[in-house]
């Protein structure tokens, strides 16, 4: 085994800190307080992106990506997570489901992603169907050549900001071993399509400025020819892009945790009460103990599953469990540092309220906690026959 990183690697990782730290950093008070991102600021940030080189770092070479492996990737992905999500939205990661585009969609979606000429969202979650996909009510059926969608999603991050929405919908239904599901097809639908609507989502108490959106199809006719992959497959093509965003929120976690512990831990070493510092009492510096072994056990699930997928290993469980712990321990380890600066950790003038807040919706979004723990029994029981 080698634990350590190479030196394009370490190159790779303090680059991306420096740019967190001297370009996301300064911003975040006032998106913390407004709720906005200026769209010029996120322009400047992709732009600064794309002059270093990084933007679609996770798409391969031949489309015009930096061709990461899945361990970089990941690294990045954890420098990324301890700046505001708002902003990091804009250090651009198309979706790697772009990859599944054929002929015209390349050079409409996919390659212009890449060069950061358009954003993308993805449309999956519904009012009534969020960890159960294939019981989504948003439909499209055949009419001649084209399909025609009607709908409602919400949840749908940052598509506010994109040109164009990867939405899943149900064209059909089948019969399967537990009942009958919806057969899922996923559509490229550009931003302006007649009966296609963004709207303002809910107001969220974690990541504030980065936004969810509510989408609405209304009769909205989308041609054939933009049918992502094959004509109810969409929920393979969901399957093979899921792992990559379970990793992202393992990965993010990670960096945000160790953000926080980096202001706990000297604060510990410094604030006196009873003439000693804090950190002298086991209260304390067994919390710190605790903090940073889970952390180190999180950063080591996170790189461990991405490098079975670089080994071109089965790697579900790994990323499930990485994501859990990883989401789980945020949580935790936000909680202890607030508990270590008492009520200034509650107070505005320090991020910790933010990141605990923030904390919050990882067990949620991209499967929930409950999803990973059936992923991971699942893929233990099943080789038993249960």
């Amino acid at each position: 085994m080698d634990f350590g990183l190479s030196e394009e690697q370490e190159m790779i990782v303090e680059t991306v800190r420096a740019f967190v730290e001297t370009e996301i950093y300064p911003h975040e008070n006032e998106v913390e307080r407004t709720g906005i991102v200026p769209p010029e600021l996120g322009r400047e940030i992709q732009r600064k992106c794309i002059d270093l080189g990084f933007h679609a770092c996770n798409f391969p070479e031949e489309v015009g990506g930096a061709g990461l492996d899945h361990v970089t990737f990941t690294l990045v992905e954890r420098e990324l997570g301890r700046g505001s999500l708002g902003l990091t939205v804009f250090f651009g990661r198309p979706s790697g489901i772009l990859m599944a585009c054929e002929g015209e969609q390349r050079e409409r979606y996919l390659l212009p992603a890449v060069r950061g000429e358009k954003i993308d969202a993805l449309a999956i979650t519904e009012p009534d169907a969020g960890s159960d996909m294939r019981g989504m009510k948003c439909a499209a059926r055949r009419d001649g050549g084209d399909f025609v969608l009607n709908g409602t999603k919400h949840f749908i991050s940052h598509a506010d900001v994109a040109d164009f929405v990867i939405v899943f919908a149900a064209t059909g239904e089948e019969e399967t071993p537990k009942g009958i599901k919806k057969k899922i097809t996923a559509f490229l639908v550009d931003r302006g399509t007649p009966g296609f609507e963004i709207l303002k989502g809910y107001d969220s108490v974690s990541h504030r400025g980065y936004h969810n959106c509510t989408l609405t199809f209304t009769d909205c006719r989308i041609p054939e020819a933009q049918v992502l992959g094959e004509v109810h497959r969409g929920f393979d093509i969901a399957n093979q892009w899921l792992y990559g965003t379970r990793l992202t929120v393992g990965a993010t976690c990670v960096g945000r945790a160790r953000r926080v512990f980096e202001m706990a831990l000297p604060y510990a070493a410094e604030r006196r009460q009873f003439g000693k510092p804090i950190g002298a009492n086991q209260g304390v510096s067994f919390k710190l103990a605790d903090m940073i072994t889970e952390i180190d056990a999180a950063d080591w699930l996170t790189l461990a599953a991405a490098w079975r997928l670089d080994a071109g290993l089965a790697a579900d469980r790994q990323i499930a469990s990485a994501k859990l712990y990883a989401s789980e321990m945020l949580a935790r380890v936000t909680d202890e540092a607030i508990q270590i600066f008492g009520g200034m950790g509650l107070m505005d003038d320090l991020p910790l309220a933010r990141f605990w807040r923030d904390a919050r919706v990882e067990r949620i979004w991209d499967g929930t906690s409950e999803i990973q723990r059936h992923i991971i029994s699942r893929d233990l029981l099943r080789p038993l026959g249960a």
